[in-house]
């Protein structure tokens, strides 16, 4: 029995994973700001037990913690969502379908007799 030791596997990764992992920590980090600053901010300016409406603020109709806890945020993610998926987020080549896949598929139509 042989004792040496086996080669390291390469430490180079496929396009496809390290763009992945790229995109997944900037959508966690974003993620992750949005809940820092949502939780924290709806809490410490929240609903008091007691509620006067005389003095109770809003903006544009809307209790002003959750406009500026939930709302803003909300949009903020959205804007985001949309300039990463078509600004950022690249598209990878996944390879081709596999011949044998498609050959055995056209074989069996045309056993069959279909016109297709």
């Amino acid at each position: 029995m042989n004792n040496t030791p086996s080669p390291a596997p390469s430490e180079e990764f496929a396009p496809v994973f390290v763009n992945s992992r790229r995109e997944a920590l900037w959508i966690f980090c974003v993620w992750a700001v949005g809940l820092v600053w949502a939780v924290p901010y709806c809490y410490f300016t929240g609903y008091d037990e007691s509620v006067d409406a005389a003095t109770f603020s809003t903006t544009l109709g809307i209790p002003t913690w959750l406009f500026w806890g939930i709302l803003v945020p909300w949009i903020v993610a959205d804007i985001f969502t949309i300039w990463f998926c078509f600004c950022y987020m690249q598209d990878d080549d996944l390879g081709g379908e596999p011949e044998t896949a498609s050959a055995t598929a056209e074989t069996n139509s045309d056993a069959k007799g279909d016109p297709s």
